[in-house]
């Protein structure tokens, strides 16, 4: 990624009406309190050793009344425990799933941030304006199965890859970009959080910054490195990645862009009609280069 890379200004502007709008997004330091600790070390690709520069959990304190009180991250917490997490073991996927997911999409569509998204692909041609075949087309985006793992059955979606996260074949982390889902897996004690990335000691991130790069390790394999934002509604994650997605039809699409503060790349992986993959990587922060 060249340093000083120009941000792309029209995916810019429409991302920060985005961003003004997530008035669900939870507020640092009162919703929520992140320990951000050590800056983690250096994980050879395929080594599941990472030294732990932070022996507390990244988050001290998350309010989860408020977080469930606020439909869309309700109905999001009830889909992120309906799926397995090994690829290869085909999901099963009951009826009250399949409404579950449904639910989840109709409750993001009445936010302002997911309406404004919908507003944005229509005029550019990349959505109906029709709502009902919009939500269709968001459905194939991100819960349509598919083969992740050519040995099995339909394994996998792009709702469960980014948002809940798999293990492939058991020695390899694949997505947990998802903040929420990084709270509730501390919280049970299957994910222990290794310590931020960043290159040099005085690029430390801040405790309010909403977007990371973390290491961490989840049911004992390592990440060396995952972006997440932090604190941010899932109605803002998926209209910012499906965005994204529709810009292109390339197996991959990296675009740079300034969010707020945050001077990010976004990367999606498409798997046919589907997100493969989707994060955000953490470029600068107020001029701090990373």
């Amino acid at each position: 990624m060249a340093r000083g890379q120009q941000a792309n200004q029209e995916l810019t502007e429409v991302l920060n009406q985005l961003w003004h709008l997530d008035t669900n997004r939870l507020r640092p330091g009162t919703d929520y309190i992140i320990n951000l600790q050590g800056r983690a070390g250096y994980v050879a690709q395929g080594s599941n050793y990472a030294r732990d520069r932070a022996t507390a959990p990244l988050f001290t304190y998350v309010n989860e009344n408020k977080l469930k009180s606020i439909e869309t991250y309700a109905h999001f917490i009830s889909l992120l425990d309906n799926y397995e997490v090994s690829t290869g073991v085909s999901e099963k996927v009951t009826s009250e799933e399949l409404k579950e997911n449904r639910l989840f999409i109709d409750a993001i569509m009445e936010t302002d941030v997911m309406k404004c998204a919908h507003k944005y692909l229509v005029k550019t041609g990349q959505s109906p304006s029709d709502t009902a075949q919009f939500k269709r087309q968001l459905y194939d985006i991100w819960f349509r199965l598919y083969h992740r793992d050519r040995s099995g059955g339909e394994d996998s979606c792009g709702f469960e890859h980014v948002f809940v996260g798999e293990t492939k074949k058991g020695h390899e982390i694949m997505g947990l970009h998802n903040w929420v889902q990084f709270y509730l897996q501390e919280k049970h004690n299957h994910v222990d959080y290794k310590g931020y990335k960043a290159r040099k000691n005085k690029d430390t991130p801040d405790e309010d910054d909403h977007v990371l790069n973390l290491q961490f390790s989840w049911k004992g394999l390592v990440k060396p490195v995952g972006g997440s934002f932090i604190g941010v509604s899932p109605e803002f994650e998926v209209a910012l990645f499906t965005i994204i997605f529709l810009v292109s039809t390339e197996k991959m699409t990296s675009v740079v862009v300034k969010v707020d503060e945050y001077m990010l790349e976004l990367v999606v992986y498409r798997h046919g009609r589907s997100i493969g993959t989707s994060y955000p990587k953490l470029l600068s922060s107020n001029n701090r280069d990373l």
